[in-house]
């Protein structure tokens, strides 16, 4: 039996200006330093599908539990983070699974 996380969280983003992506990839590359993750990253998408090229950075992060993904969505980085990348950013879509 493999051990799962108890939770992955997933978040797709677009720029409104694909100049902004290094800003927003370092924006959110910050949200490795909150310490409730057990695994995260912050990627730009490689576009290798040739159906959907809306999504321009993905965020991945496991976590123990619902309390861990609560408690770093709670911390203040998380909170910084948003105020960096909100205003540079279209899409936003998030999945926990």
């Amino acid at each position: 039996m493999t051990n799962r996380p108890a939770i992955r969280h997933i978040v797709f983003f677009s720029a409104k200006d694909k100049a902004d992506i290094p800003t927003i990839v370092a924006g959110l590359r910050e949200l490795g330093k909150i310490p409730h993750s057990d695994v995260f990253e912050v990627r730009e998408n490689t576009k290798g599908d040739a159906w959907s090229s809306e999504v321009d950075v993905i965020v991945y992060g496991e976590f123990a539990s619902d309390e861990a993904l609560a408690a770093y969505k709670a911390h203040p980085i998380y909170a910084h983070a948003i105020t960096v990348v909100k205003p540079l950013r279209d899409l936003r879509i998030a999945a926990d699974f």
